[in-house]
């Protein structure tokens, strides 16, 4: 599985992992706990099992033109269905547009995931993975009621099969990233 993500400003990246570590020191269900070095707040546009040729060019092209994106921050939620614990992210026009704009092109990609097609996308950055809703009240005090601002500043590409990331944004936008 190949996926299509947008990676937090530094100052919005330390706000949402400043929640893991709360989440984490009080004994509930964290992202703080992944310590894989690709696990870092993103918010998923879209995946496909694959990308066909030329895909990482047009994104890189397409991200470069529209990158930054103005982002805040909204409710605490549990998703429905598979339970993570997420920051819902305000979905404005420019957003919007930039995710119709990737899911064009990937259009003749195989194995799109549904839940992030564009009548479907519910726009989040996770903060756990496996929550029960009995906890919600104590994870939003925990989270202490915030909304963030910042930007989405750079776009990769996590391949879930090498449990790798590809940098899909002009290189030495964010050195961090390579």
């Amino acid at each position: 599985m190949r996926t299509v993500e947008l990676v937090c400003s530094p100052g919005l990246e330390v706000a949402v992992r400043a929640v893991w570590g709360r989440l984490a020191a009080a004994g509930l269900p964290s992202l703080a706990r992944n310590i894989h070095p690709t696990n870092r707040p993103h918010l998923t546009l879209a995946a496909v099992d694959e990308f066909p040729p030329g895909v990482e060019h047009r994104l890189a092209e397409l991200f470069d033109a529209a990158l930054p994106v103005p982002v805040t921050l909204d409710r605490v939620v549990v998703l429905d269905g598979s339970a993570p614990l997420v920051w819902l992210v305000r979905p404005d026009p420019a957003l919007t547009a930039l995710h119709a704009a990737v899911w064009d092109v990937l259009a003749e990609a195989d194995g799109h995931r549904p839940w992030h097609a564009p009548d479907a996308w519910v726009p989040h950055l996770s903060l756990a993975l496996r929550f029960r809703n009995a906890d919600l009240r104590v994870a939003r005090a925990v989270a202490g009621g915030q909304r963030p601002t910042g930007d989405f500043d750079a776009a990769r590409s996590y391949d879930g099969t090498d449990r790798t990331v590809t940098l899909l944004t002009g290189r030495g936008r964010r050195p961090d990233l390579d």
